[in-house]
């Protein structure tokens, strides 16, 4: 059976889809499906960020292929775990738990990270080294979520 990793940010065209590209370059386990959404629907149909898209790039992952989708409350089923990137989008995310089961699949990405930032900061109106940094932690991140989550 798949294990099914969901995450979200805003728009989904900075945070979440670098996280589902960092992800998907880490997991060679072919039953992993892994997927973003953003809770806003601001870009629904748009590519990733061109920043984004670039900071993947420079560290050899592509993620110009994603499409922008909002979560939605049937998300809880479809998927096992889901992370937000702040805790703002938590809160949305948990706002749509139909029920306790929904609410312990969701939890803040960074929480996985001993002693780091609490949040993945959103690198949309800054500079490229914004970028930079939020593509360092979601890698630390992700590290942990194949080591502890997917390949214990």
């Amino acid at each position: 059976m798949a294990t099914k990793v969901l995450m979200v940010c805003l728009g989904n065209i900075c945070r979440s889809p670098l996280a589902e590209g960092i992800l998907q370059s880490k997991v060679t386990d072919i039953s992993v499906y892994i997927d973003s959404a953003g809770t806003a629907g601001y870009h629904v149909g748009s590519k990733p960020d061109p920043r984004s898209i670039a900071v993947a790039l420079k560290n050899r992952i592509d993620i110009s292929r994603q499409r922008c989708r909002q979560f939605e409350v049937a998300d809880f089923e479809e998927f096992d775990l889901i992370f937000a990137m702040d805790q703002s989008n938590l809160d949305d995310i948990l706002d749509l738990a139909p029920d306790e089961i929904s609410r312990k699949k969701v939890s803040l990405l960074l929480d996985l990270l001993p002693e780091s930032e609490s949040e993945v900061p959103d690198p949309y109106y800054g500079g490229a080294d914004g970028f930079d940094h939020v593509f360092d932690l979601i890698n630390l991140a992700c590290d942990q979520i194949c080591d502890k989550l997917i390949n214990p």
